[in-house]
């Protein structure tokens, strides 16, 4: 489901893609079939909603269910999740805000790590970096992730940032679009 606020948000990402290469044009759901819900973009600053939701939707591709695209393979997911992830941090870069591209950067870096572990966190690490993208302060919360697994410093900071309810509702819809919670 969408709102006519967020409409705009996914038709560009649907669009940019498809005009980009034909491979991710055919990848595209039809239009009745997508799920545009925006997940962790609700908890941060709008200007950054269509650079998250850009790089989540390839986090989807790479680690979960997308909401806009299905790929005949893996291999198509994987390079249609690359390209979303660098195009979103090309959006983050316009906005010429270098410590939000260092935050999405170690994002992608400590969910590939916490996946290749078998580890959980990933919904901790977006939470946080989302409610807090470009502020500073995350480098301590996500070393606690990283280093023993405590996903407390950075849910509490997301909380501050955005509200308990706001977090636990992002963490709700990752859960369903998260391979995590299928282990």
């Amino acid at each position: 489901m969408t709102s006519s606020a967020t409409e705009p948000l996914w038709e560009t990402i649907a669009l940019e893609a498809e005009r980009e290469s034909p491979l991710w044009a055919k990848a595209l759901l039809p239009r009745g079939e997508r799920e545009l819900e925006p997940v962790f973009s609700p908890l941060g600053a709008d200007r950054f909603r269509l650079g998250l939701e850009t790089i989540y939707e390839g986090y989807l591709l790479h680690y979960g269910r997308p909401r806009l695209f299905a790929p005949d393979d893996r291999d198509t997911a994987l390079l249609l999740g690359d390209y979303l992830y660098a195009h979103g941090l090309v959006r983050i870069a316009a906005l010429d805000d270098p410590g939000a591209v260092g935050d999405l950067a170690e994002l992608i870096s400590l969910c590939a790590q916490l996946r290749a572990d078998g580890e959980p966190g990933d919904g901790a690490v977006w939470a946080g970096t989302a409610a807090l993208l470009g502020e500073g302060g995350l480098e301590p919360s996500r070393r606690a992730l990283s280093r023993s697994g405590d996903e407390g410093p950075l849910l509490a900071a997301a909380e501050a940032a955005a509200g308990p309810d706001a977090v636990a509702a992002a963490l709700d819809l990752h859960g369903v679009r998260s391979l995590e919670s299928r282990r």
